[in-house]
């Protein structure tokens, strides 16, 4: 590991109080509701002896109503709206060669970068910040020289207006983390990579206090995924065919590239790198993770909670339910049109999507229209955000249809109250489902895999469990000997806590005035 935290002037004083613990946290907690946003809930209340500082970084236009009630150990809020820079002045001394400086920069940071490329840009911004902002890193006239100079370099064969607003979308979210605040703390603490593992790193350079990231689904990877799925990032099809140089990279490459290099440079400044279940390291370490510092933590349940919720067996129809947010990456448009195929099958089943449908307007009215069209008005339901545990005891089925996923609690929430699970063969699912090599001897299976957007499969897997009662039930039964077994929530944060107290131990670093190589 790099000597991080002593390549730039940094200082922490003993004498203010600060948090013990900063969590850093981007789109979830405490505004968005999920399985993140809960584990990280449980996760504060757990470690009741110790304070909390959340760092929250929000996109411009989200909603800041509060989904949690925070616990009495938070001690303070930092709210950061990425995009949204201070406004800061027009012009500096020596403008060009600071932005020279910075141009070579943001060069290597939407391409090949490391932990040095981020200390050296603190170095040159830290003695300008309270004059850095938007005025002068996106609306001067020497900022428009170098979006020029960066467009005719490497990206002249794509879209400038595109170009433009990707440039501006991704430098804004850049310096939002470099210009915002930075609580005081004893350790820092991500809960993903991305523009909250950038802060985490800035924070480890500048303080020289321990950081840990904890990832639940892979951040590059979804991310990926989003941008692939962006047809305003795909190139122009007359550039398909032409010969142009191949070093020349088009804006999704640029994106892809920019969160990569987020993720690696995360890694790079953390003490402890961490993730739930063991498939997720192998894409870490693609993206520069390094192996000692690695661990899994999965996650737990209560299961004393939710095993005693009382099963109804009073119910006409059979209760199928998705539980999540209506977002893409959820592909809720599969689990749809399966239910309209099980329909054709199973006639007295009622399907629920539970969860919120704010998040994404326009794939939530997709949604509705589709439930529309194939005539599901009847047996479809979205309920928007519930309290979960009143709709255990009606529900016979889970349906997981997701792209991407790391652990998801409800997989394990369901189980211990003895439901069953149909899912996406992503994350951790198989092994919650089927088991894993802990397992001896193997407990057998919980549910059924099934592929990627398949709403065919999907039908054929619920079909078979409502159709037979016994296997439904032997279903359930497994899953829940499962999370009993292998998912105890107090494992968890027993290990949480350790860390936690073996990094606030770590000795403060004081006056380090040694320069970025």
């Amino acid at each position: 590991m790099k000597t991080v935290g002593k390549n730039i002037m940094s200082e922490l004083v003993h004498d203010v109080k600060c948090a013990e613990i900063c969590l850093i946290l981007e789109g979830s907690y405490p505004y968005v509701a999920g399985g993140v946003s809960s584990w990280v809930h449980d996760l504060i209340q757990a470690q009741s002896h110790l304070t909390f500082h959340l760092l929250i970084l929000v996109a411009p236009d989200s909603e800041k109503k509060r989904r949690y009630s925070l616990p009495k150990n938070v001690v303070g809020t930092t709210e950061i709206t990425l995009q949204r820079l201070p406004k800061g002045v027009k012009k500096l001394h020596h403008a060009e060669q600071i932005m020279q400086q910075i141009e070579q920069l943001l060069n290597d940071l939407t391409y090949d970068a490391d932990l040095d490329d981020l200390a050296s840009l603190l170095r040159i911004s830290s003695p300008l910040r309270q004059q850095l902002g938007k005025l002068f890193l996106l609306d001067s006239a020497t900022a428009w020289q170098m979006l020029l100079r960066m467009y005719r370099t490497g990206f002249s064969r794509c879209s400038f207006l595109d170009y433009f607003w990707s440039w501006r979308g991704l430098l804004g979210g850049m310096y939002s983390v470099i210009l915002g605040e930075l609580p005081q703390a004893r350790v820092y603490h991500a809960v993903s990579t991305g523009y909250a593992g950038l802060y985490l790193a800035r924070a480890r350079l500048e303080t020289g206090r321990p950081a840990m990231v904890t990832e639940h689904g892979i951040y590059t990877t979804e991310r990926c995924i989003e941008i692939a799925m962006a047809d305003w990032l795909h190139e122009e099809d007359k550039f398909r065919s032409m010969n142009v140089d191949k070093s020349r990279r088009d804006l999704q490459d640029m994106w892809m590239r920019t969160f990569k290099n987020y993720s690696r440079i995360c890694y790079e400044a953390c003490d402890q790198i961490i993730t739930l279940f063991e498939g997720n390291q192998s894409s870490q370490l693609q993206n520069g993770s390094v192996a000692e510092r690695m661990s899994v933590i999965p996650n737990g349940i209560n299961y004393e909670y939710f095993s005693k919720m009382a099963r109804s067996s009073s119910k006409e129809k059979f209760v199928v339910a998705l539980i999540g947010r209506v977002v893409p990456i959820k592909d809720v448009k599969t689990f749809i049109r399966a239910i309209a195929q099980v329909r054709e099958s199973l006639a007295d089943v009622q399907a629920y999507m539970i969860g919120p449908y704010d998040e994404d307007p326009e794939y939530y009215d997709e949604c509705k229209m589709l439930v529309r069209y194939l005539g599901l008005e009847s047996c479809f339901t979205f309920t928007g955000s519930v309290d979960l545990a009143q709709w255990l005891t009606r529900i016979d089925l889970i349906v997981l249809t997701s792209i991407s996923e790391a652990q998801p609690l409800v997989i394990l929430e369901a189980g211990a109250a003895g439901i069953p699970c149909v899912a996406t063969d992503v994350g951790a699912c198989r092994e919650m489902i089927e088991g894993d090599k802990r397992e001896s001897p193997a407990l057998g299976k919980g549910g059924m895999i099934v592929p990627l957007s398949s709403p065919s499969l999907t039908a054929q897997a619920i079909v078979q469990l409502l159709s037979e009662p016994l296997l439904l039930q032997h279903c359930g039964s497994i899953i829940q000997q499962r999370v009993r077994l292998y998912y105890n929530k107090n494992d968890l944060d027993e290990t949480y806590r350790g860390l936690y107290e073996k990094y606030c131990s770590y000795p403060s670093v004081q006056h380090i005035k040694e320069e970025v190589a």
